[in-house]
């Protein structure tokens, strides 16, 4: 049965309405906060196109477009979320050109800072929710005036239909803080909106939990470097904004609003590597009992597919997320509770009707980037379905060792060191040509380089797919993935050739840089960058020695619309908008750069008692910090560039290692409280 394709279609236009119905206005930022119960984007539009400081309010449980988050208007937009003075010469309002956005430096936790200045007025505004357990979102709204004296003005903003105010007396030049309230409170299970002016002192707590206490608890990073700094604690806040109470997280925010396994998968490695263990366990709880099928399918796009269109490399991604969450939290107990489901997952690609005969490869007909039939893909083996199968065959032959299960362990992973070997050595059918990873080779060992949409296909003939000559399939960054995970061995002439067929995609059809997720020519969308298929690159060169290439990544990311924020769009382009949906925000790319930061730059990797470590600092960086929960305990880590004439070393607790290529290696007590590691690194 050929897969449908009217998911790709969509009927929201940013045309209709009001401006800030559109996500990519010009020059904007999202800023997001979130516990779970309630959700929120900063909105700092200073370009003029939208409301320049607007809010957006919406039920994590509840996905939609951009237009139905709970505090927008649908004829004036986010304008009734904005912030006004009212004196005796009238309204002082934030105003294109004077806005300034961020991170609130130094708060313990996260906190948005928008300052702008409207006549003699300067109004800083400070965004944050206070706890953990409430469905509540504070404004904390200063204003410092030019001139001294005594004036009372009137503070006003408002939601959809309602309008709060408070009064504010100056003592000298300033006044404030007032705080306005936002609840989300659910009534027969319809969401609803509540503001108030909240009392001076402080007010209701809304609950015990502590968003302060939370995230003092989560793993922290100095890598002295304004730019990464600001990437990895704004990753890390913002995956926590993503997630809803349930683990329920929209694959792109106000975009598909649908589900992954896969792109879940890489945020729990992500959680559990920035110390937000719970959730990541709350994600994976429901994966397995929701997204794994009966027979061990998964669910992609919030739907299960037929066995031909079944994304397989998903299987292998959540085993291997599974395992690393288990190494850096000590729980065993969700495998146990699981283990049925687990076992479903990993039996699954391994069914005969994926084989192929010839050389045990996994064949269907769709692809890592999500491509079918439509598109023109052909049947065929996949890079991605087979490095990630491999992968989590491991994962999951260790977890069954673990618990107790050898037979299946040795079975497992039997089947998964076949697989590798075909991957790699198969003489006639290896995912291997001229020394160079590709994406997909055919039944009959002819390498699958092009593609040709379907005749009489409707999906939008804007894109390059459509346009004239060869749409070539290679290269593609999902073989950047291979060297980044150490599929290969990031040091081999292989990975080397790989990587050097990735710049094929920087800067293809546009200026500016970026990496496209693979050659532009097969693309069904829009031609520009993709920042996660970026950070694929940039990890795969820093674990294979090219650290400017990764550096550049970064940099690209911090010039690149939502850098400041460090909430970046799926990719940078035109889109023909619609039938496709406007471009969101994508939570996997802050998993990504969680991943660069702790598996690659702290090079912090934890395996069943035992912790490897394998630092790699990026041009600029001679030294970095951490501080990371690891199954119960704490890891400090302290690591510096040798300097002229120093030796590389290592030492915890007095003991010294040689320092070489693949790192160091320290064994952990089943309980420990804290470690401290110092490394000097060439």
């Amino acid at each position: 049965m050929p897969m449908e394709v009217g998911e790709h279609y969509y009927a929201d236009d940013p045309a209709r309405g009001p401006a800030d119905a559109k996500t990519t206005l010009a020059g904007v930022e999202y800023f997001f906060l979130g516990n779970g119960l309630i959700q929120a984007a900063v909105q700092a539009a200073p370009a003029g196109e939208g409301t320049p400081v607007g809010l957006l309010v919406m039920d994590p449980e509840r996905f939609g477009v951009k237009r139905a988050a709970l505090s927008f208007d649908p004829e004036t937009g986010l304008l009734p979320t904005a912030m006004s003075i009212v004196d005796r010469d009238g309204t002082h309002a934030a105003r294109p050109g004077a806005v300034r956005a961020g991170w609130r430096p130094g708060a313990d936790g996260p906190q948005v800072e928008i300052v702008w200045r409207s006549g003699p007025y300067r109004v800083t505004e400070l965004f944050l929710c206070p706890d953990t357990d409430s469905a509540r979102l504070e404004r904390r709204v200063s204003v410092e005036r030019s001139a001294a004296g005594t004036a009372a003005v009137r503070l006003l903003t408002g939601l959809p239909g309602r309008t709060a105010e408070a009064r504010l007396s100056f003592r000298g030049k300033a006044a404030g803080p007032v705080r306005f309230e936002y609840r989300l409170t659910k009534a027969a299970g319809r969401p609803a909106l509540r503001l108030r002016v909240a009392p001076a002192g402080g007010g209701e707590s809304g609950g015990g939990g502590s968003a302060a206490a939370y995230w003092r608890g989560t793993a922290e990073a100095r890598f002295h470097d304004p730019l990464l700094d600001r990437f990895f604690a704004a990753s890390k806040h913002q995956l926590r904004a993503a997630v809803s109470a349930a683990g329920r997280l929209d694959g792109s925010i106000w975009q598909y609003n649908l589900e992954w396994v896969r792109d879940q998968s890489f945020i729990v490695l992500a959680l559990a590597m920035s110390g937000q263990a719970g959730l990541a366990r709350t994600i994976l709880d429901r994966l397995l009992r929701e997204f794994i099928s009966d027979q061990g399918a998964p669910m992609d796009s919030s739907r299960f597919r037929p066995w031909q269109e079944s994304e397989v490399d998903q299987n292998g991604v959540l085993l291997f997320a599974l395992e690393s969450y288990v190494n850096w939290t000590g729980d065993l107990d969700l495998v146990k509770e699981h283990w049925d489901r687990i076992a479903r997952a990993a039996a699954f690609p391994l069914r005969p009707v994926f084989r192929h005969g010839p050389s045990g490869l996994l064949l269907n007909r769709r692809e890592f980037w999500e491509r079918h039939g439509a598109h023109g893909l052909q049947p065929g083996m996949e890079l991605a379905h087979q490095m990630f199968m491999v992968m989590g065959l491991r994962a999951a032959g260790r977890l069954a060792a673990r618990t107790g299960r050898d037979a299946t362990s040795r079975r497992w992973t039997a089947a998964a060191l076949d697989l590798r070997a075909a991957t790699l050595k198969d003489p006639v059918f290896s995912l291997v040509e001229r020394g160079t990873l590709i994406k997909r080779r055919g039944p009959d060992g002819r390498v699958e380089k092009a593609i040709r949409p379907e005749p009489g296909t409707d999906l939008p003939r804007q894109a390059p797919l459509f346009g004239p000559g060869r749409h070539w399939l290679d290269p593609d960054t999902e073989a950047a993935l291979a060297v980044a995970w150490s599929f290969v061995d990031p040091g081999s002439r292989l990975a080397q050739r790989t990587l050097d067929s990735m710049e094929k995609l920087w800067n293809q059809r546009w200026t500016g840089g970026g990496y496209g997720r693979y050659h532009v020519s097969s693309e069904p969308d829009s031609p520009g960058p993709w920042p996660f298929a970026s950070l694929f690159v940039a990890r795969a060169a820093l674990e294979a020695g090219q650290p400017a290439k990764a550096r550049r990544v970064l940099d690209w990311l911090g010039r690149a619309p939502g850098g400041r924020a460090a909430s970046w769009f799926e990719f940078y382009g035109p889109r023909p908008v619609p039938p496709y949906p406007q471009v969101g925000i994508i939570p996997w790319t802050w998993a990504e750069m969680i991943i660069l930061c702790v598996h690659h730059v702290l090079g912090v990797r934890p395996d069943e008692g035992f912790v490897s470590l394998q630092p790699r600092l990026l041009p600029g960086l001679d030294h970095v910090e951490a501080d990371l929960p690891l199954r119960g305990g704490r890891i400090e880590l302290q690591v510096r560039r040798a300097r002229r004439g120093e030796k590389p070393r290592f030492e915890s607790g007095g003991r010294r290692a040689a320092f070489h290529r693949y790192g160091f290696g320290l064994e952990l007590p089943p309980r420990f409280d804290r470690v401290v590691i110092r490394a000097i690194i060439p």
